[in-house]
């Protein structure tokens, strides 16, 4: 199926799917408002399928590409879940140890775009760990439906230690040479936050992408710096961002934050319509820089 653009959906139809896929509206509320969209042979349920992601897409670096080595490895999670899993991903030719990148999904689990993701790191001179929050509940399922639905019966606090747990891990990991960030999206944006609260003397750079905030005395906790990516048209996730920004400036945390004029929440996701090239790209290289600037390469 050809990917369609933003554009091509009244902004509004994109907010309903916003609320619905970050649990503030269910399917049924989706499909009853989504309706006076569906005009034609066009339906409800053929307006989610098209706003839905599309994985055949997700493949920039595709899991045969020899440049990339990548391997499931579990890892302890004692003040979490017990055990977990993630994807390892390193260049091909590396040859000593790398710094390391945490790579966090959005809130459906390791998902094949995440796993995307974890390679283009990797291919960037990284060490790239993507734990899957659902491997208490089996793994990602294999749809986000359904990965949507098992995240939420997870409890929120063991979540934050699994990937703590990671975090962890990955810094002692011998094809690590200790030096940690995190990118994460989403939800995955929020716990780059979290983890840079959690592990101020670890994690020395994160990149939220469309992420939650954390209240003032957390955010006073961060020792490494911040890069945070926004979207313009975001507004559920922008409305945290003055009072987080003042709570930074006021801890003297290192920050950086971009706003990308006319995008949707998810313009980094290449699976879906909410992806806006322009806006992905430039913010990914931003991104590469970043952590090769604060983490050596």
């Amino acid at each position: 199926m050809e990917r369609k653009t933003a554009q091509e959906f009244d902004q509004e139809l994109l907010d309903l799917y916003d609320y619905y896929v970050h649990g503030q509206i269910d399917r049924r509320a989706f499909l009853q408002r989504a309706a006076k969209y569906a005009v034609g042979s066009l339906t409800a349920v053929a307006l989610l399928e098209m706003l839905s992601p599309q994985y055949a897409l997700a493949a920039q670096v595709p899991k045969e590409d020899a440049r990339v080595k990548t391997e499931y490895l579990k890892y302890s999670s004692p003040t979490g879940s017990g055990e977990m899993r993630g994807l390892l991903a390193k260049p091909s030719s590396a040859t000593g140890k790398l710094p390391g990148v945490i790579v966090v999904h959005e809130n459906r689990g390791l998902n094949p775009y995440i796993e995307d993701v974890a390679r283009r790191v990797a291919l960037a001179g990284f060490a790239a760990f993507a734990p899957d929050a659902l491997y208490p509940l089996g793994g990602y399922p294999g749809t986000d439906d359904e990965g949507r639905a098992m995240q939420q019966k997870l409890d929120r606090g063991k979540i934050t230690e699994d990937f703590i747990a990671g975090t962890q891990f990955l810094q002692s990991h011998p094809d690590c040479n200790g030096s940690i960030g995190v990118v994460g999206f989403c939800f995955g944006g929020y716990m780059a936050n979290a983890l840079a609260s959690r592990l101020p003397e670890i994690v020395k750079a994160a990149v939220p992408y469309y992420g939650g905030q954390l209240p003032a005395d957390e955010a006073a906790r961060i020792k490494g710096a911040l890069l945070l990516h926004f979207a313009e048209l975001d507004t559920r996730v922008n409305a945290g961002w003055p009072a987080y920004e003042e709570a930074l400036k006021k801890a003297g945390v290192s920050y950086e934050a971009h706003f990308y004029p006319g995008v949707n929440h998810g313009f980094h996701n290449d699976t879906t319509p909410r992806y806006d090239g322009k806006a992905a790209e430039l913010s990914w290289s931003r991104t590469i820089a970043f952590f090769r600037q604060k983490l050596g390469s």
